[in-house]
């Protein structure tokens, strides 16, 4: 069976099917450069069928960057994205958006089924947090025992001894530290804690503190690139910590566990940085 970049959530009477970084329109700035590619929609589209076909979601949530445009709606987007999701509300009516740093003016584009959430995330059953990861999550994500994030559009590099470069798209999950990403987002929110982090946050905002499992998905667009995450920039630094929350020095990179869309484990990021 194929692997694909994608999350299938379940409970007793859901089953949520979670993608990210469609990039819908990303052929554009290509040809803004003079090279020009057929849109590959009709293929993402097909991808994205199949996919539904195979795990028969009740729902599907997009974690954001559902087109390329930034600021801006591209003349192709205006077609593409309202048809991609005219074709996917024709087999799941329940589709969800939390919204990532390219969606502005996504609502115009969207179906009227297609219901769009805050960029700062979405909780799904009271213990999981949803978002893309441009954004600070809200408070009350805090509390919940997984993150599940996009936005990195992870891969891994590695280079043989003959000096062949293989780039594969890939899964990360690692821990949040509760403690440091509530004191980096209570900074961000400009608030000053009332004493210990812990009992400030529970007074306030009546939230309990603790570590979560962090998973960062990859891309469903196998046409883009990615950020490797077992490389450094030519500065030495780690070109992966984009976004509030892998800033905020609450996520252990270091050693997070690295997993091929198959889920084959690779090892941790210090260990395959020396395979880069």
């Amino acid at each position: 069976m194929e692997s694909y970049p994608a999350l299938l959530l379940e409970n007793a009477s859901e089953r949520i099917l979670v993608v990210a970084d469609l990039h819908i329109g990303w052929e554009v700035s290509l040809a803004q450069k003079g090279i020009h590619v057929p849109s590959q929609t009709p293929k993402l589209l097909e991808k994205m069928i199949q996919l539904i076909k195979t795990t028969a979601p009740t729902s599907i949530i997009f974690l954001g960057d559902i087109k390329h445009g930034v600021e801006k709606v591209e003349l192709e987007e205006w077609k593409d994205v309202p048809e991609f999701f005219e074709k996917i509300s024709e087999v799941v009516q329940d589709i969800q958006v939390v919204p990532g740093n390219h969606d502005g003016n996504l609502d115009a584009l969207t179906t009227p089924n297609v219901k769009i959430h805050s960029s700062s995330g979405v909780k799904l059953w009271n213990k999981v947090a949803l978002l893309h990861g441009h954004a600070w999550p809200k408070i009350d994500l805090l509390d919940c025992d997984t993150m599940v994030m996009a936005h990195l559009h992870p891969v891994v590099t590695f280079t043989d001894e003959l000096g062949f470069r293989m780039i594969r798209p890939a899964w990360v999950r690692t821990k949040v530290g509760g403690h440091k990403l509530a004191k980096a987002l209570l900074k961000h929110m400009k608030i000053k804690p009332d004493g210990r982090i812990q009992e400030s946050v529970k007074k306030r905002f009546g939230i309990d503190l603790t570590d979560q499992q962090c998973i960062v998905i990859p891309s469903f667009n196998d046409n883009l690139g990615g950020r490797s995450v077992n490389r450094r920039d030519s500065r030495g630094k780690m070109s992966t910590m984009i976004g509030p929350i892998l800033r905020s020095s609450a996520v252990n990179f270091e050693f997070a566990e690295l997993y091929l869309l198959d889920g084959t484990y690779l090892g941790t990021v210090k260990h395959l940085r020396s395979l880069s």
